[in-house]
């Protein structure tokens, strides 16, 4: 009987694990795929936008296997050269993907409300912290806070003008809250002055380190208060391909 029972588990173990690897074989969410299928989606994607991609996997593909076969010509084996080309053009192959669809990115949501996400999602989780939205006009000027080593950086988008108004208006609200703390204050876009978008993750990563992780941790406690009173402003979220996502692809998540 016990023999019988402990068959009928393994039956019922195989079967569930038989449909579970069926569902994630079908599934349309990008958590249940694996590495394989994560960079052949991305693909897809980046290149109904960006048709450019082709030819830069192509030129990827040809140039690493040139230059490993020209150096199998003059040193032996060849063959083992051969198999050095073939994984550099599959590296190079997945840097161009990854340097595409950061760029189709950039391109499809700049000038858009809440873009400024796209370069967030870049940024160093660990690191950095962030919140869309956190304050907006009628004129849909939007300001988003990230906060980091560098301290709280105010990112604006929207007319310089008004922008700006409501950041220093902002940037007296969060130094109320955070005690002396410093807040940066930046605006996206392509007029002096400003930040273009896709520039803005390696602007803020540059910017002057002045506090350590505890203090960051402290700085978010007292901006709790701050942020409990604030009317949440609806910002649409979630671009995609979202580089974020390929990048724990290629990692094989």
């Amino acid at each position: 009987m016990a023999s019988e029972r402990a068959k009928a588990l393994a039956a019922q173990q195989k079967a569930d694990r038989r449909a579970e690897k069926l569902r994630k074989k079908n599934s349309t969410d990008p958590r249940d795929w694996g590495f394989t299928k994560r960079v052949i989606e991305t693909y897809k994607q980046t290149d109904k936008m960006d048709p450019q991609l082709r030819w830069w996997s192509l030129g990827a593909i040809g140039g690493s296997l040139l230059v490993f076969g020209v150096i199998g010509i003059f040193v032996q084996p060849w063959w083992s050269w051969l198999i050095v080309g073939l994984a550099a053009a599959f590296s190079a192959v997945l840097w161009v993907l990854m340097w595409r669809v950061k760029k189709a990115n950039y391109a499809k949501y700049e000038g858009q409300l809440g873009s400024a996400e796209v370069a967030f999602q870049l940024m160093n989780a660990k690191k950095w912290t962030y919140e869309i939205g956190i304050a907006m006009t009628r004129q849909m000027d939007i300001v988003h806070r990230a906060i980091g080593e560098p301290g709280i950086v105010l990112v604006g988008e929207g007319n310089t003008g008004r922008v700006k108004t409501l950041m220093a208006a902002e940037a007296k609200k969060h130094e109320q809250v955070a005690y002396g703390v410093k807040v940066t204050t930046v605006v996206v876009g392509r007029e002096p002055g400003q930040i273009p978008l896709d520039q803005l993750a390696k602007h803020l990563q540059k910017l002057p380190k002045v506090m350590q992780p505890h203090q960051i941790t402290e700085v978010k406690a007292r901006l709790r208060a701050l942020d409990a009173v604030r009317p949440k402003i609806p910002v649409p979220r979630g671009p995609m391909p979202s580089p974020k996502g390929m990048n724990r692809a290629m990692r094989g998540r």
